[in-house]
């Protein structure tokens, strides 16, 4: 019995690697940490960022939208024309570039310059969210699954953790220090990168290949529609649980729920590391179950302190584990392409999170904030549902995963 990821070319192995790089894949960690920072601080300096640039607090909002919206529209492009790159200078090039941006976004006090390095920031997100799976999986072939999660770890950490100590250090050292220090922190991934990580090739272009054969690649598709069920699905809620949770008045504040959710979110990503190489299927299944089940219990007891932050441990944990999962099986469905098939994802990703915000406030406004666990719950079965079909392809069980390999 052979792993899919058995099947990538030999030039992608390392000769002389560690079986399990850890220092490599801290590395990875660290990059998804420092970017997932990048993308979300300015929401939580938002009102420092607002007075400095001279703009409302609903202007200075577009530095998290266009950030997010660059990622989305460019992840695909930008992939297709840098897969010959040698990944470390890739990654190199990318964590320069976040210096580059977060020390303009430090020092400006022009809302334009600022909004033009986010942009720039957002098309390197992209990129970076789309290479650091497949490199991962190519460090530790024979437990992609696991390496996988390591890499990914970082930005639950940074999710969880990493956000609120930025917030909380805005507060104390002002929001161009924060964003100082991120640019360090950059700087110093990239001596990390260059100390630890191999020079793994990039892609020679392949006959046949590209966008359009990865699309088509069977699971493909079933993998990027259940991913985008579960994104909708989770941001519906999770955009406004500020609102759901004062008029539910659980006795719990939302600051509480949401470190709550950060601790189930590293649960999480330990889960995806289990059992991500040899119970891919069944572990997407459980988790995306077990979200939807979370989901409808706000529903029922939005009120009942206690419920409440079980409701959040657990849906915290899906939230940690998922997207692990769903980037190692797609790394498995196209293992002749994973950048390309992570880039789908990530473009997906990114529409589900603006397309979620959207649909739930649209039924905030419309339905009230009850209707929201309901609504999210409804798209996260439909997740279930796509994920439970593609047994053939996507999310096979072990032994025809082997095999399709």
């Amino acid at each position: 019995m052979t792993s899919t990821t058995d099947s990538l070319p030999a030039a992608d192995t390392v000769p002389g690697t560690p079986r399990w790089p850890l220092g490599g894949l801290l590395v990875l960690s660290g990059a998804t940490f420092v970017t997932i920072l990048t993308e979300a601080l300015p929401a939580g300096v938002l009102p420092a960022m607002s007075a400095d640039l001279h703009v409302s607090e609903a202007r200075a909002g577009l530095l998290v939208t266009v950030y997010a919206l660059a990622a989305a529209l460019t992840a695909i492009p930008m992939t297709a024309r840098t897969l010959i790159v040698p990944r470390r200078t890739l990654l190199v090039a990318l964590l320069l570039g976040f210096a580059g941006t977060n020390a303009v976004t430090a020092v400006s006090g022009e809302f334009a310059l600022t909004l033009g390095a986010r942009v720039v920031s957002g098309v390197f997100a992209g990129l970076l969210w789309a290479m650091v799976p497949a490199y991962a999986a190519r460090l530790a072939p024979e437990r992609s699954g696991r390496a996988i999660a390591t890499a990914l770890a970082g930005m639950t950490v940074g999710l969880s953790l990493g956000i609120p100590a930025g917030t909380a250090l805005g507060g104390l050292i002002g929001r161009r220090w924060t964003f100082a220090l991120l640019t360090l922190a950059a700087v110093a991934l990239l001596g990390a990168a260059l100390r630890w990580l191999p020079q793994l090739p990039g892609e020679r272009a392949r006959r046949g290949g590209g966008l359009t054969a990865t699309i088509r690649t069977p699971g493909v598709a079933a993998i990027n529609t259940a991913s985008m069920a579960m994104v909708l699905g989770f941001y519906v809620l999770y955009t406004y649980i500020a609102p759901f949770l004062e008029r539910a008045d659980p006795g719990v504040g939302t600051g509480t729920v949401l470190f709550v959710f950060g601790l189930g979110s590293m649960v999480g990503v330990w889960v995806a590391g289990l059992t991500a190489d040899r119970r891919l299927r069944a572990a997407t299944l459980v988790l995306l179950t077990l979200a939807t089940l979370c989901l409808a219990a706000f529903g029922l007891f939005a009120d009942v302190t206690a419920a409440v932050l079980l409701g959040a441990f657990l849906w915290g944990a899906t939230h940690g584990g998922i997207p692990t999962l769903m980037q190692t099986a797609g790394v498995r469905a196209a293992p002749r392409d994973p950048d390309t098939a992570n880039s789908l994802w990530v473009t997906g990703w990114n529409i589900g999170m603006a397309g979620g915000s959207l649909l739930g406030g649209t039924v905030l406004a419309g339905a009230g904030s009850e209707a929201l666990p309901w609504t999210a719950s409804a798209l996260l079965a439909a997740a279930v549902l796509t994920t439970a079909l593609a047994r053939r392809t996507g999310f096979p069980p072990p032994r025809r995963a082997a095999e399709h390999a």
